[in-house]
């Protein structure tokens, strides 16, 4: 642990040169820290990154001691070259020479155990992977002011012909697909439409007619009082996309409930409707039934009888970050106890262990090999959670490895250029999963708004600099015509960006959260 701290206390640490221009002292404090590896496995704890496939930091790996070796020589070859150093340990980082090899490289690591006389007596493993780019600004800049995008942003989910349907019906129209997944995607159209109602007064009325049709749509699905799942809107709703697979049939994922509990939240917020909080509160009763003894939760549940679907566990950030707001904003103590019951769990089994697991509503968890499948989506949300609760300098070092964690494995500031000319996605972007390797918005706003949380927290500038080099590069993706925020940013012939509203609107916060930090 104390090195957790060594590694917080050089981030917030002033780099101490000559006058530089801003961008060159931030690229070379980067690359500085690069040097530094992401939580490196040892005998007390597992490797993760068995499966990665790029780095930004330099990485360490799970390679076995060859029998006899005094020393390790530690080679990393690609088309443009070749680097190596002896080491003491299979198990080093390549933080000697990380810094030499250039950047968005293919190269393949060979370390081979040496006798006392440098007879070469094994290989203790080997790993081809990208050596990605790291932090190197400038970036475009925003192309629009962050708050004018926002508006754009909202306006356009707000006139969908498919959300306009909520202003006079109960029902959604699923001509949008997505819809499929009642507490994600409806739930996403209540706090939007209750925050276009705050930012546009002028169209409150429509505004909150949609999100009150919306969510009265959630209270109608949802399961009943004193049944199992009492409170809790489906997961899945109709035979669409993902929820037709007979897996999914009669399920329900269990932090998804916790989604539509802050749509109800916002809207009481809006109306004092007190319909709201009670559906609210039913829904975090719930959850407290639900809890096992070990302080964690399934991750799925049958929808009728309660009973959980199998042995896997839930990333819990959704619902820490649901009890948190029910204690602070609404005085809600009694979900205090397994809020801090939960955070035990999560550290215990999740992050002393590092398997940052994806876990969504269209993909499977069963049969996957631990470190499989890591994700942006559980890591980065938590170091966010962490900080906006009230973080301790142990949790703030924390926050800071799940955040290099998520920048390591997930974010891509630069790509090559194609041969047709091109970079494959709009960079500087960020991946969803191992298991879905597309850059999706969203993701841009975990890992940003962990960056800016860090930054309020230290005043770690160059996290702040981070951070906005991603916000910016959503208006940059934003149609410029219509405010649509695609949801995947890919470039390629005749390829159709995908769009769920619930990305849309982390987009929107996000932006809002960078302009009021500007102002």
């Amino acid at each position: 642990m104390k090195r957790l701290f060594l590694i917080a206390a050089l981030f917030c640490a002033a780099v101490s040169c000559a006058p530089k221009d801003a961008n060159q002292r931030l690229a070379e404090q980067a690359a500085k820290e690069y040097l530094i590896p992401v939580h490196p496995g040892s005998s007390e704890r597992p490797f993760w990154n068995g499966f990665a496939k790029k780095f930004i930091y330099a990485p360490a790996f799970d390679f076995q001691t060859v029998e006899g070796a005094t020393e390790y020589l530690y080679k990393v070859t690609s088309e443009v070259g070749e680097w190596n150093f002896k080491a003491e340990s299979p198990q080093c980082s390549l933080a000697p020479i990380w810094n030499e090899i250039p950047q968005g490289t293919n190269v393949t690591l060979t370390v081979e155990g040496l006798s006392a006389d440098g007879v070469v007596l094994g290989k203790a493993g080997e790993r081809t992977f990208w050596r990605d780019y790291g932090f190197n600004p400038p970036y475009t800049g925003a192309v629009r002011g962050y708050r004018e995008a926002a508006i754009l942003g909202m306006l356009y989910v707000h006139t969908m012909p498919q959300v306009q349907n909520f202003a006079t019906s109960a029902e959604p129209d699923m001509s949008y697909k997505h819809f499929t997944y009642p507490c994600k995607i409806i739930g996403a159209v209540v706090k939007l439409e209750v925050l276009l109602s705050k930012t546009l007064p002028q169209y409150s009325e429509n505004a909150l007619a949609i999100a009150k049709n919306a969510a009265q749509f959630l209270i109608d699905q949802a399961r009943k009082p004193g049944e199992p799942l009492a409170y809790f809107p489906p997961t899945y709703y109709k035979n669409l996309i993902a929820s037709k697979r007979s897996s999914n049939q009669g399920k329900t994922m269990a932090m998804e409930a916790a989604s539509a509990g802050q749509a109800y939240l916002d809207l009481y917020d809006a109306t004092g409707d007190e319909l709201y909080l009670q559906q609210a509160l039913g829904i975090a009763d719930t959850y407290l039934r639900l809890q096992c003894e070990d302080g964690s939760w399934h991750i799925k549940y049958d929808f009728a009888t309660g009973e959980p679907v199998n042995n896997s566990k839930a990333m819990l950030h959704p619902l820490l970050n649901y009890f948190l707001r029910l204690e602070k904003e609404y005085g809600q103590t009694k979900y205090a106890d397994a809020r801090i019951r939960g955070e035990k769990w999560m550290a215990t089994h999740i992050l002393d262990k590092f398997d940052m697991t994806g876990q969504f509503e269209d993909t499977a968890v069963e049969g996957l090999q631990p470190y499989e499948n890591l994700t942006n989506c559980t890591a980065a949300p938590y170091a966010s959670y962490l900080l906006n609760r009230g973080a301790s300098k142990e949790e703030v070092a924390t926050a800071y490895e799940l955040v290099r964690f998520s920048e390591d494995q997930f974010v891509y500031w630069n790509q090559p250029v194609t041969e047709r000319g091109y970079r494959r996605d709009i960079t500087p972007c960020v991946f969803e999963q191992y298991k879905y390797p597309m850059p999706v918005d969203n993701s841009t706003c975990n890992v940003a708004n962990a960056m800016l949380s860090i930054y309020e927290q230290t005043g770690d500038e160059l996290m702040l600099a981070k951070a906005k080099a991603l916000v910016d590069n959503i208006t940059v993706a934003q149609c410029v015509n219509t405010g649509k925020i695609p949801t995947t940013w890919r470039i390629r012939h005749n390829y159709k960006p995908t769009f769920w509203v619930n990305c849309s609107y982390s987009s929107i916060c996000m932006l809002l959260r960078m302009d009021k930090l500007e102002e």
